[in-house]
């Protein structure tokens, strides 16, 4: 069995859909498809959920029809028969109605938050398994609320899943296609939330390890991962083999076509991760599997922004023991990860994406440490790819490559599989096009 997830722009239009119900049935052998809200839907419902929050009710409700005229619409060119439409027009009334209770509230809590935002999800679903329906598909919607759940951590519980799935599953037998909700699970508590934003793609790697499955396939609106951002370089190609390690690098630091906790699950089952184009379905796109055979040495570049540098220097200089360990205390007291570290006898520099505590941060190192003038509006830039101990050159080579280009940190050498600069995100973009002509082959 295979698992299949598609984004909200591949649902975004009816056309779009009918075209996911051609791919899934284009190839045979049953299949899991786990579906995000038609494009659009989650930001709608966010803004509702901030106009019943500011007790601007009469807003919301405008927000509400205006999305409700849209999914009327949606249905319009969606179904072909009657008695489809009928199906359609039942589906959204009834989720609108419960959308409407919510703005109708008194109080209206993050609880109702978290209801509300599950409700693009629960409509793209039940639409697309209607339609299904109507063209005589054998098909069965699998509520995820039913089966995915995460534990007081707001981590996947994934015994919980394995177990619930297996049961779900096994009443399913005669069904090709099993089609259920990305994003959405239940808390300790039994209540409706979230895996976070883009959890839809941690949806299938947890179906996907959870059941073992053959393949977990991605789809997106570009051809794979690519070796650069195509938003900001020129000349960009898609990587068609990745290892686990160097998705995950990438993702983290920034490549968007894969959300960074998706692999995890996917990885520790040893199921191979496919990033396909629903714009270009022949198209091989990007696998990520635990192992590949030859390769480029460098395989891909991303860029993560909005980086804060921190330079902390011992107050007793040289054989400072017990410095870092004092300075990690402080980032993990405030839940503050680190992204890069550099090091020298007595001084440390780290650097933070999340700014949120920074003040007490900062004010707390300051008790037994000296700090220079923190750099904000930095970027990190990843180079990724097969970095062995016992090759030569690959630094010098990046170095090069931007050597008209100020480099304020290097990390090289804590991973096999990245390495990481530090620069003004003023210069980023240079950096990027820089790295790209230096580090590739391109047809002149």
């Amino acid at each position: 069995m295979q698992v299949w997830k598609f984004g909200g722009t591949s649902v975004g239009k009816p056309e779009r859909m009918k075209s996911i119900r051609d791919l899934v049935t284009a190839n045979s052998g049953r299949k899991i498809v786990v579906l995000s809200a038609l494009s659009g839907t989650t930001n709608a419902l966010l803004a509702m959920g901030e106009s019943l929050m500011a007790n601007k009710k009469e807003e919301a409700k405008k927000l509400i029809d205006d999305l409700y005229a849209h999914y009327s619409d949606f249905i319009q060119e969606l179904f072909n028969t009657e008695e489809g439409l009928a199906n359609g027009k039942a589906i959204i009334d009834k989720e609108f109605s419960f959308i409407r209770s919510l703005a109708n509230l008194k109080i209206y809590t993050l609880k109702h938050d978290k209801q509300m935002v599950a409700q693009g999800e629960i409509m793209s679903t039940q639409l697309f398994t209607a339609y299904m329906k109507e063209q005589g598909e054998s098909v069965v919607l699998l509520p995820a609320l039913e089966f995915m759940s995460i534990d007081a951590d707001n981590e996947p519980e994934l015994i919980k899943i394995e177990e619930k799935l297996e049961g779900l599953l096994a009443g399913q037998t005669d069904k090709q296609i099993l089609v259920t909700q990305g994003f959405i699970c239940r808390n300790p508590r039994g209540e409706v939330d979230n895996l976070k934003r883009g959890g839809s793609d941690y949806t299938a790697s947890l179906i996907g390890g959870a059941i073992t499955a053959e393949e977990i396939q991605i789809w997106t609106d570009i051809d794979g991962m690519h070796n650069n951002d195509p938003r900001i370089v020129k000349r960009t190609f898609p990587v068609r083999e990745l290892l686990f390690e160097e998705a995950a690098e990438l993702a983290y630091f920034g490549a968007k076509i894969l959300h960074p906790s998706t692999i995890t699950p996917a990885k520790m089952r040893g199921v191979p991760v496919r990033l396909k184009n629903t714009m270009a379905p022949d198209a091989p796109g990007t696998v990520i599997k635990s192992e590949i055979t030859g390769g480029a040495e460098i395989k891909a570049i991303a860029a993560k922004d909005n980086i804060t540098a921190i330079y902390v220097h011992s107050t007793r200089m040289l054989n400072a023991y017990g410095f870092l360990r004092k300075v990690f205390d402080v980032f993990e007291k405030y839940k503050t990860p680190v992204d890069m570290i550099t090091t020298s006898e007595v001084s440390v520099a780290v650097t933070i994406d999340n700014s949120e505590n920074l003040d007490k941060i900062t004010d707390e190192l300051r008790t037994f440490a000296d700090l220079e003038e923190h750099d904000r509006n930095q970027s990190i830039i990843c180079i990724v790819g097969n970095f062995l101990a016992d090759k030569s050159g690959i630094a010098i080579k990046i170095l090069e490559a931007v050597k008209h280009i100020p480099i304020r940190m290097i990390s090289y050498g804590a991973s096999e599989h990245n390495i990481s600069l530090l620069v003004d995100s003023a210069h980023k973009n240079d950096a990027l096009e820089a790295l790209n002509e230096g580090l590739f082959q391109f047809d002149k």
